[in-house]
């Protein structure tokens, strides 16, 4: 049984130590806050394949019950309200779970409260500062002057991790992508009617004026919207407090004919802006007992749909690969077997996922003076992409992991077919 010791408790942290608890070691979970992030973030919208990992660890019927399904989207343009084109966003596994909107806090707490129930423990205010190995162990020290020793170390720290560069110092910085990220939930009734122009589990993206944003309806009213203005270096808008945020958003997106509006202007809180980033690729995943998962390695653009999908598929690739590996002499050598497998398994799928998404969020970045012209050829472009076979996206939406490696011997993650020709979802 190895002691594994996780650092992050985020969604990428607890499904890792879930993942390893599985396999038969024990996981103890360091975060860097004081407390748990109980109602912080925004929402997400968890794709099958998430649903598909997240059934390997046990958790997938509770999951199912968070938030509401959204397995439909349509995409239009916000000048003319033109419809271009109708998605079913992943499809539907076998026992008719689709993608689910909920708030990220939501996931979060499902997992912290399921990793609690089986024994895990999670310590708070443990923000790593150091690591040292040894042929035996590994050691990671925190800022508060304490220490924690074990036998395998799992970076789940997300996009500015710390594990990534006592790694690789020579990691690249995050990708920029030129775009902020927002958003709200907009109260049941507080719209007059037949304001809204979708039913529920639909979700209406448009391409505005001069910004690119969704909302969507639950079951109970209540409209989840996302926006995803330009991010301009003469304007610093993340300083601005709700009501100022306010009347910039509703300017942007005043001129187009939807009601974007309106829901903003109803809105009671909206997530403060905040910049958008990716990480296409690093050189390696793991060096001696560390290793990363989720953001850590391989972040993806918001457009992609797949962040936490991502990391749940990493959590339960690497539970497989170590379950059997024992703390001694010859369990040395077969963890770095074991970790060299997982990072194998998992590179090619998760750098593709990411380019995908950066190509998904280029159509998002249009200038004033460009956008006229795009607007002519988006129609064209999105009819093209409407014969394309729904296998076309298989690779993203149908990737399961067999636990048992011996169903799954020669495994190789499936890549999307013609990876360059530029899809847009």
């Amino acid at each position: 049984m190895l002691q594994c010791l996780v650092i992050g408790s985020g969604v990428s942290g607890l499904a890792t130590a879930l993942s390893l608890q599985k396999a038969g070691h024990t996981a103890v979970v360091y975060e860097a806050y004081a407390v748990p992030s109980d109602g912080i973030g925004g929402f997400l919208t968890l794709a099958v394949n998430g649903f598909d990992a997240l059934n390997t660890l046990g958790v997938k019927p509770a999951a199912a019950e968070l938030g509401f399904s959204t397995p439909r989207m349509s995409m239009y343009l916000g000048s003319t309200g033109r419809h271009l084109i109708d998605f079913e966003f992943g499809g539907t596994l076998p026992d008719g779970t689709t993608a689910r909107t909920l708030t990220r806090s939501e996931l979060y707490g499902l997992l912290r409260t399921e990793a609690t129930r089986r024994g895990i423990k999670i310590e708070y205010g443990k923000r790593l500062s150091a690591v040292t190995e040894r042929a035996d162990g590994v050691t990671a020290v925190f800022d508060d002057g304490t220490s924690a020793g074990g036998d395998l170390l799992i970076g789940a720290d997300g996009l500015r991790s710390t594990v990534r560069t006592l790694i690789e110092p020579r990691s690249p910085a995050p990708r920029s992508i030129p775009l902020l990220n927002t958003g709200g939930i907009t109260p049941a009734g507080t719209l007059p009617a037949g304001t809204v122009d979708i039913g529920p589990g639909q979700m209406k993206m448009i391409f505005g004026k001069r910004c690119f944003y969704c909302y969507m309806q639950d079951p109970a009213g209540r409209i989840w919207w996302f926006a995803n203005p330009l991010q301009r270096t003469r304007e610093d808008v993340s300083q601005l407090d709700t009501g100022e945020l306010r009347d910039w958003l509703t300017g942007l997106v005043a001129g187009d004919k939807t009601p974007m509006a309106s829901i903003i202007s109803a809105s009671p809180d909206i997530i403060r802006p905040y910049s958008t980033f990716d990480f296409p690729s690093i050189p390696r995943w793991h060096r001696g007992r560390m290793v990363l998962v989720g953001d850590a390695a391989h972040a993806a653009s918001p457009s992609s749909g797949q962040g936490a999908s991502m990391a749940i598929e990493d959590a339960v690739t690497l539970g497989r690969a170590v379950e059997g590996i024992r703390p001694d002499t010859a369990g040395a050598s077969a963890l770095r077997t074991a970790l060299t497998r997982y990072e194998a398994e998992r590179r090619e799928r998760a750098e593709a996922v990411v380019e995908w998404g950066r190509r998904s969020a280029a159509p998002k970045i249009r200038g004033q003076f460009s956008r006229v012209l795009e607007d002519l050829v988006l129609k064209a472009v999105f009819r093209s992409l409407s014969r394309k076979a729904a296998a076309d996206f298989d690779w993203i939406y149908r990737h399961h992991i067999e636990w048992d490696t011996r169903k799954s011997a020669g495994f190789q993650a499936p890549v999307p077919p013609g990876a360059g020709a530029g899809d847009v979802a």
